[in-house]
């Protein structure tokens, strides 16, 4: 070679064309097929066999050089995926999302048929399906494997991955007859199955399927299970994020239901308080209803505790339900029954009255807690005016022991002043009163006492306690009529017959002792007669009524026994007294009574159905008989009184 001359470039042999093509080839990333058909070619072209045998020795290697860059591309693809998945997995918050993504992902990078996944129950010791992409059968989508049995519960037991090409056929796996009746209708042939492992803890199994024999390589398998890791992960943080949002949840719920609770306890305090300051100014139960009332939006009526009703505001009238009431004093809260609401008034265990609530359905439980504090305001309410009432009561007795002092006994009694007390009072002395003593069995006097007191105060009365009897001193005008309306109203109070005796009415303060002892002696005498539950008069006693009053009761006595026959004689000139005069002298004796009479039996029979006719049919009855025929004696004898001339006993008269 000559200096200055540019070198002549050799050229290359035919093996090392050949050579050079394969690289090129392969560089350019050609199918192996093409690859492999440089050494048929080169032997087509003439080589020598030396040369065919060098390259095809270059094909081979290149072929080697081309399937390690296809598995590294295909590694790259799958970590690719993997990376994506990871990335497509932190973005999901629902564990449901999650699941359903880790299946969808699976199936896609092994291009299986079908790809599920199953989470471990550890309180049955078993795995079960939660999601499955691609299945048809639903029988397989409710399989449950338990830990051992089947490919799946293998993997669930053992942590470990397991796959087989052909599982109808694959005895290596305990089968059972619900498995392998899923897995036939799911028409499943080759699977895979990777353990769902967190740390220590296998949470579940994922799986890739097909529905024809299937081999799966290593690559395969450490695919799936990559795929499991990251899912596991994404799994107990989907887990985790909703247990902290459940958390949140609770929270939020507790925070709130403590603030309805906080609200609640001031506007019912507050309520409290409005009310207790109504209380405490004086107001009575017509301002608290009306506040309540305000306060609730409904209607309110407050009662006594035998049902009278005290107040009553934006209602009709309405009575507490008995059950309702009951229950209320049981359990100590408002109760709904018969459309209202009924809470009982109570001073600890001691009823007071009750509260009704009209015009509201359901109560929220702060209008019911709202309820029951206006029961307790309203207990307090009643408590002063039983206090205050009780004061009255002691001061009422007190004058009402000094009007039935005898006025004999008593020698610094002074009637002005007497009647100064009473007027402060409410009392006028001044109007007719009548005395009454009422009386019951001996375990409700106490009650019988605060009844009577009641009912006395609406009277305008005064009411007390003497010598273990209740005492009233009754504004009115018949004393009869006093004491039957006490006896059947008291009596409906208590629950128990009450008897009652009544004296007067008399208007005189100094009269008031004596009315006391006869009204005593009328008990006395009810008693006795067996007419215990009754109210009564001496007047209505009969003749034992005059034996108990004093003589001024005659008079009306016979008025009242003989009035209309005394009536009748003396309009009609008859002598219907005087028959009945010798009717009893004669024993009741038709017949001596005429001859005594010197009249026909007929007439004796005429005037007496008269009689019968003026009377009553029961004229004759042995009670009845009794007291006329003392009324009889008593008009005689009133006759006879000094400077009265006696009747000629056979002087003759009309007949009736």
């Amino acid at each position: 070679m000559t200096a200055g001359r540019p070198a002549e470039s050799r050229r290359p042999t035919p093996t090392e064309a050949a050579a050079r093509r394969v690289l090129d080839l392969l560089a350019a990333g050609a199918p192996g097929e093409e690859l492999a058909a440089q050494p048929a070619r080169a032997r087509a072209a003439g080589a020598a066999s030396g040369e065919v045998a060098w390259i095809e020795e270059t094909t081979e290697a290149a072929l080697a050089v081309r399937r390690v860059l296809d598995q590294y591309r295909r590694r790259e693809a799958e970590l690719v995926a993997l990376y994506d998945t990871a990335g497509d997995l932190a973005g999901l918050r629902d564990l449901d999302a999650v699941l359903r993504a880790i299946v969808r992902r699976a199936r896609t990078l092994l291009g299986s048929d079908v790809a599920y996944l199953t989470l471990n129950d550890p309180v049955a010791r078993d795995t079960f399906m939660r999601v499955t992409e691609g299945s048809v059968s639903a029988a397989f989508q409710q399989l449950r494997l338990g830990m051992g049995e089947g490919l799946g519960g293998l993997v669930a037991q053992t942590a470990r991955p397991y796959a087989s090409a052909d599982y109808r056929t694959d005895r290596r796996y305990r089968h059972t007859g619900t498995i392998d009746d899923g897995v036939a209708e799911e028409g499943l042939r080759g699977i895979l199955g990777v353990p769902l492992r967190l740390g220590e803890e296998i949470i579940g199994v994922l799986f890739a399927a097909d529905r024809t024999p299937r081999e799966f390589t290593p690559d395969a398998i450490a695919l799936l299970a990559s795929l499991a890791d990251h899912a596991a992960v994404a799994i107990d943080s989907a887990r985790r994020l909703d247990e902290t949002r459940t958390a949140l949840a609770r929270l939020e719920a507790a925070n709130a239901t403590a603030r309805a609770h906080s609200e609640a306890l001031h506007l019912a305090s507050d309520a409290h308080d409005r009310l207790s300051k109504l209380v405490l100014r004086g107001a009575g139960t017509d301002e608290v209803a009306a506040e309540i009332a305000a306060l609730l939006g409904g209607g309110v009526a407050v009662h006594d505790t035998d049902g009278s009703e005290l107040a009553r505001v934006g209602t009709a009238p309405v009575t507490p339900s008995p059950g309702g009431l009951a229950a209320s004093r049981t359990e100590g809260r408002a109760v709904r029954a018969d459309g209202v609401w009924t809470c009982a008034v109570l001073a600890g265990a001691e009823p007071l009255g009750s509260i009704v609530l009209t015009g509201r359905g359901d109560l929220s439980e702060a209008d019911r807690r709202l309820f029951e504090r206006s029961a307790l305001v309203t207990a307090m309410l009643l408590l002063i005016r039983r206090s205050v009432a009780e004061t009255e009561d002691r001061v009422r007795g007190e004058l009402l022991d000094d009007l039935l002092a005898d006025p004999a006994a008593s020698a610094h009694r002074d009637p002005g002043s007497l009647t100064l007390r009473a007027r402060r009072l409410g009392v006028d002395l001044a109007r007719p009163h009548a005395v009454a003593v009422v009386d019951c069995e001996p375990a409700l006097r106490s009650r019988l006492a605060a009844e009577a007191t009641r009912v006395v105060r609406g009277l305008g009365g005064l009411a007390g306690t003497r010598q273990g009897r209740t005492v009233l001193l009754v504004p009115c005008d018949r004393a009869r009529t006093l004491a039957q309306d006490l006896a059947a109203g008291l009596a409906r109070g208590i629950g128990a017959p009450v008897t009652v005796g009544t004296a007067g009415p008399a208007t005189a303060p100094d009269r008031h002792a004596a009315l006391h002892a006869e009204a005593l002696r009328c008990l006395t005498a009810l008693h006795a007669l067996g007419r215990t539950g009754e109210g009564a008069d001496v007047a209505a006693l009969g003749f034992i009524g005059v034996l108990l009053g004093d003589r001024a009761d005659i008079a009306a006595h016979v008025d009242r026994v003989l009035g209309p026959v005394l009536a009748y004689d003396a309009e009609r000139g008859t002598e219907l007294v005087r028959t009945l005069h010798a009717y009893y002298d004669q024993g009741a004796s038709l017949a001596r009574a005429k001859d005594a009479l010197h009249v026909h039996v007929n007439t004796v029979v005429q005037r007496l159905d008269r009689v019968a006719q003026l009377l009553g049919p029961d004229w004759n009855t042995p009670d009845s008989a009794l007291e006329l025929h003392l009324a009889l004696r008593l008009h005689q004898l009133s006759r006879t009184a000094p400077g009265t001339p006696a009747p000629a006993p056979g002087a003759t008269g009309r007949t009736a």
